[in-house]
């Protein structure tokens, strides 16, 4: 009877750090999806990843919805070079993705080069079969 309890539990714990890590792994795919989309700057990659109700906030203190960030990459106000992205943390609960990590980026904004170096927070939400990115706040570092 221990041994059965004991195998039980063993395994259960097996299927619910499978069933974690896939999660995980469909969030780590979505950000990167995320982050190619905003380099390339292509309209459609850009709708596809993100959720109709974005907040998206920069480190500035300006807050966009989802029309004027995507417009805005589009149009190459805002022109990402390159990104990329370090100490990276994922923690699911749900259909809620919540992930932390450091964005460096190359810019080219308005044709301007420059670079960025902030602390980001995404909240990804489960919608249908994919993870989109429902809010986004940066911060700067000190």
């Amino acid at each position: 009877m221990k041994k059965t309890f004991l195998f039980l539990l063993i395994f259960s714990f097996g299927v619910i750090t499978n069933a974690q890590s896939k999660k995980e792994t469909a969030v780590a795919n979505a950000i990167e999806k995320l982050r190619i989309a905003m380099v390339d700057g292509v309209k459609e990659k850009l709708e596809a990843v993100v959720a109709d109700k974005l907040s998206y906030g920069h480190s500035g203190g300006h807050i966009e919805g989802k029309v004027e960030f995507v417009e805005k990459i589009v149009s190459g106000k805002s022109d990402f070079v390159s990104i990329d992205l370090t100490e990276q943390t994922i923690n699911i609960s749900g259909k809620t993705a919540i992930v932390r990590h450091i964005l460096t980026a190359k810019t080219n904004d308005n044709g301007k080069p420059g670079q960025v170096h902030l602390r980001i927070l995404l909240i990804f939400q489960k919608d249908g079969g994919s993870w989109k990115l429902l809010a986004r706040q940066a911060v700067k570092i000190a």
